[in-house]
């Protein structure tokens, strides 16, 4: 061998040599990050939704960091968040979940948004063995699967309606009409059939129920037919972008009742700017709200804290959607803490064996896989901000009638 081919044999050698390197530290690098792989709509109808669910997952893989990672055992790994964006599209969704799982190799899983997505990706996850935090899915109806992967943070609609509804009836007696309009789609369908059931018994006339489709644009005849119901309380679930339009066409055609419920959107500071003055009286409920008063353990120490960071790191208040992003990392790194690996197998049975102690309350999961362990707020808007009507411990008003 001449000396010439020598030398290109020994350079070649060491560049292997050197790319193997790499190989092994972006190997190791990768092996010493958690990656959770979280789905949304980034685009679409939903995109308010999903930009608020972002903000929290930023806000607490951003605050884990700070502190040098999660403790798994002796060492402490940083978190990476993996996002995709399925546009609002439950299918794209699905595809989107598989591909965080076999391309991206992420650790755990964060679901879509809402009840729907999260039900079709929910079969992923389980598919993989891969456990996943659920933070906006509410319906029981997603949790009948016995998944032993899927962890919902939120109670079930009827801890919303229940309360609404005990509300109204002892404090507005003359109210006996009811009227529902409801998303067709998981969960509003499921929160609105929730409404009807907490109505009827307690002796409430339901005149009126029906649905619309994803995607509305004019809900003129709707309007139109609730008024002919002549009800004394107009009930309306979906999403933020479908209650600013019912809201607005409502007024358009001077449709009144001495109360008015719309879940979800008031508890949305967009849903107050985008609607002004009628915003006002109108009642509501969600899993959070700033007015939570709870001390936790979790990186963000208590309610006030995390909503002083969040107010600092995005210059606005935060509600249950940001709040509840931020919760699906509390919970994740509290059951890797508890389990001392981020082997998949045993954070499962932290998940489903723990009491977390977090600023958003205290969350355990009950045996079919949802939260069953705190109250959430009602509230109503008055004077143009949200104000806690129940429970007792964080009320700031009492219950107001009339539009």
């Amino acid at each position: 061998m001449n000396a010439s081919l020598s030398a290109v044999l020994r350079l070649l050698l060491r560049l292997a040599f050197g790319a193997a390197l790499v190989a092994a530290s972006l190997t190791a690098s990768a092996q010493s990050t958690i990656l959770v792989g979280a789905p949304l709509p980034l685009t679409g109808g939903l995109a308010p939704e999903g930009v608020k669910l972002q903000r929290g997952y930023d806000l607490w893989a951003e605050e884990v960091n700070k502190a040098g990672g999660i403790a798994v055992g002796k060492t402490r790994m940083p978190v990476k968040m993996i996002y995709y964006d399925y546009q609002s599209n439950t299918p794209r969704a699905v595809q989107l979940a598989e591909k965080l799982i076999t391309d991206d190799k992420v650790h755990f899983m964060f679901s879509p948004f809402g009840s729907g997505a999260t039900k079709a990706a929910s079969a992923v996850s389980e598919r993989y063995g891969v456990p996943t935090i659920a933070p906006t899915a509410s319906s029981v109806e997603v949790y009948d699967q016995n998944y032993k992967n899927l962890f919902g943070t939120y109670t079930p609609n009827n801890t919303l309606t229940e309360p609404i509804a005990e509300m109204i009836s002892k404090n507005a007696p003359k109210v006996r009409r009811v009227a529902i309009l409801a998303r067709n789609d998981l969960y509003p369908l499921a929160l609105a059939e929730e409404f009807e059931r907490s109505a009827k018994s307690r002796g409430f006339t339901v005149a009126y129920f029906e649905k619309y489709a994803i995607g509305t644009l004019d809900h003129a005849s709707a309007v139109t037919q609730i008024r002919a119901a002549k009800p004394d309380w107009i009930i309306v679930t979906g999403y933020i972008n479908d209650m600013v339009l019912i809201r607005k066409q409502m007024s358009d055609q001077n449709l009144r009742a001495p109360v008015l419920t719309m879940i979800n959107g008031p508890a949305y500071q967009e849903f107050i700017d985008a609607t002004g003055p009628l915003a006002n009286n109108v009642t509501s409920a969600s899993w959070w709200h700033p007015a939570a008063r709870y001390t936790s353990k979790d990186v963000f120490k208590s309610s006030e804290n995390f909503t002083q960071l969040f107010r600092a790191k995005y210059k606005i208040e935060p509600d249950f959607t940001s709040a509840g992003g931020a919760v699906a990392g509390v919970v994740l790194q509290m059951a890797i803490e508890a389990a001392g690996t981020v082997d998949r197998d045993k954070v499962r049975g932290a998940l489903s064996d723990g009491r977390f102690p977090t600023f958003f309350g205290p969350i355990a999961f009950g045996p079919q896989g949802y939260a069953n362990s705190y109250t959430p707020p009602v509230f109503q808007i008055q004077g143009g901000k949200p104000t806690v009507l129940f429970p007792t411990e964080i009320k700031m008003a009492d219950f107001r009638l009339g539009l």
